[in-house]
């Protein structure tokens, strides 16, 4: 155990990628001890990858990719713009509002934060937002990708604890609904403090554009229940409805209705049975692709080509993380060394709310020196006995990890959204670690809000039938 946990920190302090670190020291452990055949090794990774939920991977990243490529990110911006600029911090607020959008879409904290936060980062210094402002906003609000569905860690998760995906999914709507009105009490604190006005006019004709949009949406669903209360079938309801939702965008050319659809129908068509979360990462990308090709006609042959290349690099990069952390977690349960962190927690307080602030400041910790992928793959093994011996939902305790997780990649040193927005706003990682900095305020709100009121998360799973 000694020889597993310690090549592992000694090869992360000499800034080996997390992935290789864990494949070495489960390699030099198996090599030393002995103990474990060379072949189990293999099947273990094989093992770690050979799950069907993990196909939604893929296509989950391809979306996001065919998204940013589909021309969708300018349109969330001037929705955005249309629906809260007019506020004080209105760029501010356009941030938050065009983060919670593109969550919808992509899943990820750091396609938010390279794809839409370039366009954001720049419009606000132009309007004269101080670039540590602008880059301070960014980094809370890509911390919505993976809250609000489709989420890529919520797959992960599902995975790892054997908990339904579709839950997952529903369960993060709420909680990504408290992390945004918090981030916008933010803004408008910081837009009172320094005076800050609205950055467009004020215009009735616009907002109530923005607003139609929302409500068109959120009319979708709504459509589809009305005729099936009048005895039409769900498929034929929902083809009427979004026949009529095509005829409309047609016409009238919306900047964000079919970007704001996006997980209507994912969450639409996994609570009616159309779909499973694994088909709905096929969905998605059927989505992007009739946005992209059809709709909007902004792809090209040459960006979807690098679309699928950058997936398949990143799809790479991941499945490598899984397969790693598969067989060093693998390695702490047969040394026992889960098992002994495990009684370690159990001896110190069997109470669960303690336990909740323990595994917060643990997973936060983590979550500062491991990716978001291995994490979750080597501590779910680890927590999830005693979330159930605790009697603690296993949702509950997904969006807790995943918030965290969120949260640690703020932070230097492992922090990836730090070194995507130092990048973009060409700030140093010194001063875009400072810029961040008063934006864990409200993070931490909504993770104790979520930690210990945990019907934030588990009403909706409950209410739609997809929960205890």
């Amino acid at each position: 155990m000694g020889i597993l946990i310690g090549t592992f920190l000694l090869l992360m302090i000499f800034g080996l990628p997390v992935a290789v670190a864990m494949a070495g020291a489960s390699l030099l452990f198996v090599l030393i001890s002995g103990s474990v055949p060379d072949v189990v090794v293999a099947q273990r990774m094989i093992a770690g990858v050979e799950s069907f939920p993990l196909l939604a991977v893929p296509f989950f990243i391809l979306a996001g990719n065919l998204m940013n490529i589909a021309g969708i990110t300018g349109r969330i911006y001037n929705f955005a713009v249309a629906l809260v600029g007019w506020m004080r911090g209105g760029l501010g607020q356009v941030n938050i509002i065009g983060s919670v959008v593109f969550a919808g879409m992509s899943g990820t904290a750091i396609a938010d934060a390279a794809g839409l936060g370039t366009i954001e980062i720049k419009a606000m210094k132009d309007h004269g937002y101080q670039t540590e402002f602008a880059v301070g906003v960014t980094a809370a609000s890509a911390t919505l990708g993976p809250i609000i569905p489709p989420s890529l860690p919520f797959v992960i998760y599902g995975m790892m604890a054997n908990v339904s995906i579709g839950s997952l999914f529903l369960a993060g709507l709420i909680p990504g609904a408290v992390l945004t009105l918090l981030m916008m009490l933010t803004v408008a604190y910081y837009a009172r403090r320094n005076n800050w006005g609205g950055d467009v006019s004020f215009d009735w004709k616009r907002l109530g554009g923005a607003t139609l949009e929302v409500c068109i949406v959120l009319a979708f669903p709504m459509a589809i229940w009305l005729m099936t209360e009048f005895g039409v079938s769900a498929n034929l309801a929902a083809g009427i409805a979004f026949a009529l939702l095509l005829a409309l965008d047609w016409r009238y050319n919306f900047s964000a209705v079919m970007a704001l659809m996006a997980p209507v129908i994912l969450i639409g068509g996994m609570t009616l049975g159309w779909f499973t979360p694994t088909e709905a990462a096929v969905a998605a990308v059927i989505w992007a692709l009739f946005l992209g090709l059809v709709r909007y006609r902004s792809m090209t042959l040459r960006t979807l080509v690098k679309a699928s290349f950058d997936t398949i690099e990143t799809t790479a990069s991941v499945l490598f993380i899984v397969t790693a952390a598969s067989v060093f977690a693998w390695l702490l349960t047969t040394t026992q060394a889960a098992q002994a962190l495990t009684d370690g927690i159990l001896s110190v307080t069997q109470n669960k709310w303690v336990f909740l602030l323990m595994a917060n400041v643990l997973i936060l910790i983590v979550g500062c020196f491991i990716d978001t992928i291995a994490a979750i793959t080597i501590l779910v093994p680890i927590l999830l006995p005693i979330v159930l011996k605790l009697g603690i939902d296993p949702i509950h305790f997904g969006l807790i990890m995943t918030l965290n997780l969120m949260i640690g990649l703020l932070h230097p040193p492992m922090g990836m959204v730090l070194f995507v927005l130092a990048r973009v706003s060409r700030l140093s990682v010194e001063r875009t670690t400072v810029a961040i900095l008063p934006w864990l305020v409200p993070l931490f709100l909504a993770l104790i809000a979520i930690t210990y009121i945990p019907q934030i998360t588990l009403w909706l799973p409950t209410a739609m039938g997809m929960a205890k």
